[in-house]
């Protein structure tokens, strides 16, 4: 049961980060910025959208792992730069931050399981990509920490088989912090 996404809204942001990073050797250091600016853009260029909810970081996160698997670029590379960047430019756009982190990390891991990805490690990269973006915006990142753990665990769930467990096994040993979060939500 993913999250309903905005196709014009994933179509820019598929066309506008494929322009921007063809030819770039580098693309783990511009991804982020690359993702927030091209997520500011449409998203002004897209009207009066409904800014609430899960549907805009969802849709900018299904766009940009779209955009990046289309010009060849590592999709599990670069899951913490657009989960980082779609934070920063959805919550510039007027996105919660909650609904940020849980729209486009349970989004991240439905791309990658679509994409036929490694989901456990889209998951890891997705939770630290919600932490840093949400640094970078001055919010609160032990709740983002949680949020985006809660995310990636029922994005996993909805998947299923043993999607769950290897996904808790991978943020239990990669994300600081997980161990006490999983712990706390178990209870």
């Amino acid at each position: 049961m993913g999250v309903p996404i905005i196709s014009n809204v994933v179509n820019g942001i598929k066309g506008g980060l494929k322009a921007t990073l063809k030819g770039t050797a580098d693309t783990g250091s511009v991804l982020a910025n690359s993702v927030k600016n091209v997520a500011v853009t449409t998203l002004k260029g897209t009207g009066e959208l409904v800014v609430k909810g899960l549907q805009v970081p969802a849709s900018i996160v299904a766009g940009a792992f779209e955009g990046v698997a289309d010009v060849g670029v590592s999709v599990v590379k670069s899951a913490r730069g657009i989960v980082n960047g779609t934070i920063q430019g959805a919550t510039d756009s007027g996105v919660s931050q909650k609904d940020a982190v849980q729209g486009s990390v349970r989004q991240a891991i439905e791309s990658a399981k679509d994409l036929g990805e490694d989901v456990a490690e889209v998951a890891v990269e997705a939770v630290k990509g919600a932490v840093n973006g949400v640094k970078q915006i001055g919010g609160d990142t032990v709740g983002a920490a949680k949020d985006a753990i809660v995310a990636a665990l029922e994005a996993a769930k909805d998947i299923g088989g043993e999607t769950v467990e290897s996904v808790k096994t991978a943020l239990n040993s990669s994300v600081d912090g997980a161990k006490e979060i999983l712990n706390e939500i178990k209870k």
